[in-house]
Formats: structure tokens, sequence, C-alpha cells
């Protein structure tokens, strides 16, 4: 699984990258392992992916959260979709 967190590197997309990642943790999923997150924060690689407002996940592709910071237990929901 590749995860992607869109944004310039500021407080909110840290944040999104730390509830990312506990909820990977909850699940049982692996860092490095199981998923791989990665972030975006060059303007044209955000912009090429079809965010518009950041923080922005993407999840496998597709773009599940844009403009604001979601919850662990939001992220949770959408990773165990795509377990």
């Amino acid at each position: 699984m590749m995860i992607e967190v869109c944004g310039p590197g500021c407080p909110r997309c840290h944040q999104t990258k730390e509830n990312v990642i506990k909820a990977l943790k909850e699940l049982g999923l692996k860092e490095e392992e199981d998923a791989l997150v990665g972030e975006v924060k060059d303007p044209k690689m955000i912009s090429a992916r079809g965010v518009m407002f950041t923080p922005a996940v993407i999840i496998d592709g597709v773009k599940v959260c844009e403009g604001r910071i979601p919850e662990a237990k939001e992220v949770f929901g959408w990773l165990q979709e795509r377990k």
C-alpha cells in the first residue's frame, strides 16, 4: 500500500502524517513493510495529483482527504477498507 501526504511540510501536514502512522499501528501494519508513507511537498507534484487544498491524503493513487487534518480513526477506516 502506498500512502502519500501532500503538503508543504507545515504543522498540519506533520499532524496528518502522524495520524496516518498511528492508524497503521492500530491496524497492526508496519510502516515500510506493509505500507509506504511518503510526503509530497513539490507544488507541481501536488497539483498533478489533483490536490487543490493541503494537507491531502492519497492512498494507492486515490485521494481520500483534502484540505483538513483527518482523525486517526478516520484514516483507520480508509486503511481497513484497503487491507
